[in-house]
């Protein structure tokens, strides 16, 4: 019983620190003031947010551990961290390829001119170093600290949806009180956005224990963040319907992380011993 208690210590006091460092900025985030119309502040706010998970698992190991061990910082292999690119970039295409095929939500020739310019290659570089730097904040504290601390105790399916479900669970406050939703009523974005990211936690999770790294991780979230929410919207006319189906908060992100992480799911045997943090 004691050495359960201590397996559970630190899972806990990291859970309770940075959903208690992020209600600060949820609270700044809901503010009913100019805040909501300033895109700098709100782009702050969000940034110093996803970093709170990162800060809550410093806090933590240097309680438990005295050090700051076991997050995984080094690069690991290069096709895991190919693969971390990769795949959401890959999702994002078939999500807006779909929608530009079908004509629910048409490509827009008239964009294209100005993203595939040769100007465009700083904002390009720029937009995907700062996506990745605010999901690098996540990742520390999400793959980086509470997979392989959850790992000393749980197989991966077990730890793989306990890390989702709390990963998805620090989300809803920016649901429901901010503005962090999607098209239509607040039950349709859960409905969507609860399946997709449990699913992708399930892949974060996978890619981290195979790796030993945290980094494929946070080029996979960073990536995603870019690309769903910037860049093939860019190329996207925006439309009701395609609303309901494209980005974070559509129905097709939900069906494919789904099906993506049962295939990860069925590789689970190829993970091998699991991490030991510290």
């Amino acid at each position: 019983m004691g050495c359960e208690k201590r397996k559970i210590m630190p899972v806990l006091t990291f859970v309770v620190l940075t959903f208690t460092f992020s209600s600060v900025f949820w609270r700044l985030s809901s503010v009913k003031s100019a805040v909501e119309t300033n895109v700098a502040i709100l782009m702050t706010l969000a940034i110093a947010n996803m970093w709170c998970p990162a800060v809550g698992a410093v806090v933590t190991c240097l309680i438990y551990r005295r050090g700051l061990k076991g997050f995984g910082l080094g690069p690991g292999k290069m096709k895991w961290l190919m693969a971390g690119m990769l795949l959401p970039i890959t999702v994002g295409f078939m999500m807006f390829g779909s929608a530009w095929a079908t004509g629910i939500a048409p490509f827009n020739s008239d964009k294209v001119a100005s993203v595939f310019a040769f100007s465009f290659i700083p904002t390009f570089l720029i937009g995907i170093f700062l996506s990745c730097f605010a999901a690098c904040g996540e990742e520390l504290g999400w793959r980086g600290f509470l997979v392989p601390e959850l790992s000393r105790s749980m197989k991966f399916t077990g730890l793989a949806l306990a890390s989702g479900a709390i990963w998805t669970v620090w989300h809803f406050p920016l649901i429901f009180f901010g503005t962090y939703r999607g098209t239509g009523p607040v039950w349709y974005s859960l409905a969507v956005f609860v399946p997709s990211v449990m699913g992708a936690g399930l892949i974060l999770a996978w890619l981290r224990l195979i790796s030993g790294s945290v980094w494929p991780a946070v080029f996979f979230h960073g990536f995603w963040n870019y690309f769903i929410q910037r860049l093939y919207p860019t190329l996207t006319i925006k439309t009701r319907v395609g609303d309901i189906m494209l980005g974070e908060f559509g129905w097709f992100a939900a069906l494919v992380y789904i099906a993506l992480a049962l295939v990860f799911w069925k590789f689970r045997d190829r993970l091998g011993t699991p991490l030991r943090p510290g």
